[in-house]
């Protein structure tokens, strides 16, 4: 995949050397995300940052990142706040925001609808989040923090086991995620959720048919020996009615104790936020915060170093990022 000037809207665009280099940058950006230098090499361009439906981290990553690089943000958050309320379509939408901007980071409640976008954008769109569908800056950041976590104990992706929880059926970190561990060899998956709340059969498909061993179970305790747990929260949004939500709600709760007594010593807890820390939910539990096999934080700064990696490629600077470097003048605690 040449990235220059390219969309980033599926996982199912990228083989899995893309997925290397992708990480071999993202590495290269840690130095500027720990404030240690900066560069400059994004001065001067623009990243329109288009939210449509509510986004905390993700929102803000983009930014962040494109920020570290050098660059501005222009951005704009909720559907109502926005021409679409007004009946204008994603196409010229795009038409508009694209000629604003640099690059455009998206996220919409439909699923197709990023794609639908860039169809009209004369600027790279990289996914943020389409619906239940993708989310595929997520699954990288998440790979990578799986390869970084699990190096800590030698061991690869190749070959781990990794028990994914809660929600499979909207959850679409854990779409995008199991598309990407597809492309490795050996990895058992433990999909452990309520019977109604499955992964999709298109999922379980891709995965069995690259060879990989699935186990379906809706008991999570008796499944949780695995290399990574990664803990999924309800997706309330994606529900016809909270009603039926809180049917799921507090189903799949991980605490110390079940942690202590179900998974392994070294076992690495990762959530894709946020968590639910409501008492009726409470999917991974505060206790576990001094746990130090809990990654969800670095996860989470991870998410910067990768769409960090992501822009400069898209804008064909990958190459030139330590060239712009400097100094940083002023205080910073990372």
């Amino acid at each position: 995949m040449n990235f220059s000037g390219q969309h980033v809207l599926s996982v199912n665009q990228f083989e899995r050397d893309n997925l290397e280099y992708i990480f071999s940058i993202a590495e290269k950006m840690e130095p500027y995300a720990k404030r240690k230098v900066r560069t400059n090499v994004l001065d001067g361009a623009i990243l329109g940052n288009l939210f449509f439906e509510p986004s905390t981290r993700t929102r803000v990553s983009f930014g962040c990142a494109f920020n570290l690089l050098g660059g501005e943000v222009r951005e704009t958050t909720g559907m109502e706040t926005s021409a679409l309320a007004k009946g204008e379509s994603l196409y010229d939408t795009a038409r508009v925001i694209s000629s604003y901007s640099d690059v455009i980071a998206m996220r919409h409640p439909q699923a197709g609808s990023v794609a639908e976008f860039a169809e009209g954008s004369r600027v790279p769109v990289i996914n943020g989040g389409d619906g239940a569908n993708e989310h595929p800056t997520q699954a990288l950041l998440d790979l990578y923090t799986i390869q970084s976590e699990l190096r800590a104990f030698d061991q690869k992706v190749d070959g781990m086991h990794i028990a994914m929880v809660g929600d499979l059926k909207n959850g679409r970190t854990v779409h995008s995620l199991s598309k990407l561990l597809s492309m490795y060899k050996n990895v058992h998956l433990s999909l452990i959720s309520p019977t109604e709340l499955a992964m999709p059969d298109y999922v379980i498909d891709t995965l069995e048919n690259a060879g990989h061993k699935v186990t379906i179970s809706d008991n999570m305790e008796q499944n949780l020996n695995a290399d990574i747990v990664y803990q999924t929260r309800i997706q309330e949004e994606r529900f016809e009615s909270q009603l039926e939500a809180n049917k799921y709600r507090g189903q799949f709760r991980l605490n110390s104790d079940i942690y202590t007594r179900f998974c392994k010593s070294n076992t690495v807890i990762m959530h894709p936020l946020p968590r639910d820390s409501r008492a009726d939910a409470n999917e991974l539990d505060n206790d576990l915060n001094q746990n130090p096999n809990l990654a969800i934080f670095r996860q989470a700064d991870n998410g910067v170093l990768i769409r960090m990696a992501l822009f400069a490629m898209t804008l064909g600077v990958a190459d030139k990022v330590d060239k712009y470097q400097c100094e940083v003048p002023f205080y910073s605690a990372k």
